[in-house]
């Protein structure tokens, strides 16, 4: 029999897949959730179901080396990025991996989110990174994220998606879809003509009102907005946010 406390931690595992497919920020059978357990296994969301579709038998309990001890099915193909990151956050318990529109444009396209714009995108995330492309499911990913796991709860997987995590799985969900709303708004910013970055001033006033009203410090490595080199030229970015707009408008 499921401890009561297990079982709601199952079923906020359900509602979250069923957010995600209710947001579109999976398709098919796209994305997986994960949390640690309170005697250091994990349940993870199995393989090859629609998100939109689990249920609390969906769910696995495996160890720490991936090896399922509960539950029936293969665990999620990516479930060797869950545990590297478990392994790196102490603080972590929650992670969610989906393929949000917007920030996967971002991602496909070799853009990283890390423009001082949005006050709250700051204090919530600081600068979004981009990981290199890694072949999913393979020993690969997690050495394409190690750059960025230990300072970021949030980065884009290149060519691929997007991976959020938090003490909580409500907070990993959360920086999910805070994450995918940024990266509409940058479209959009930039189909008016670019993104206006915070000054240098305004970004140290940012940090001394969150450090003092929220108790987080922030870290952030900016340029004042100067431009640096970028992979595709203006026009390129213009014709794929019309084609990705589009595509978003005829669903």
């Amino acid at each position: 029999m499921v401890h009561p406390d297990e079982l709601s931690m199952l079923q906020e595992v359900v509602s979250v897949c069923h957010r995600l497919s209710e947001k579109d920020m999976v398709s098919a059978t796209d994305g997986n959730v994960s949390v640690r357990t309170k005697t250091g296994t994990f349940y993870t969301t199995r393989s090859s179901v629609p998100k939109g579709d689990v249920t609390v038998n969906d769910i696995l309990e495996v160890d720490r080396t991936g090896k399922p001890v509960g539950g029936i099915g293969k665990p999620s193909t990516e479930l060797k990025m869950h545990l590297f990151i478990y392994e790196q956050r102490p603080d972590v318990n929650a992670i969610v991996h989906a393929h949000p529109a917007f920030a996967t444009a971002f991602a496909a396209a070799g853009q990283a989110i890390d423009k001082p714009v949005l006050p709250e995108v700051l204090v919530m995330m600081g600068k979004i990174p981009l990981a290199e492309y890694a072949t999913p499911s393979t020993d690969e990913v997690p050495e394409s994220i190690r750059p960025f796991v230990q300072e970021h709860n949030a980065m884009l997987l290149a060519n691929h998606g997007a991976v959020t995590y938090g003490t909580t799985l409500q907070q990993a969900y959360l920086t999910m879809e805070k994450l995918e709303h940024t990266a509409r708004i940058t479209l959009y910013a930039r189909l008016l003509g670019g993104e206006r970055p915070l000054s240098q001033r305004q970004i140290e006033d940012l940090m001394a009102v969150s450090e003092k009203s929220y108790g987080k410090k922030i870290y952030l490595d900016v340029n004042n907005g100067e431009k640096t080199d970028a992979l595709y030229s203006e026009t390129d970015i213009y014709e794929i946010l019309k084609r990705v707009l589009q595509r978003l408008e005829n669903k």
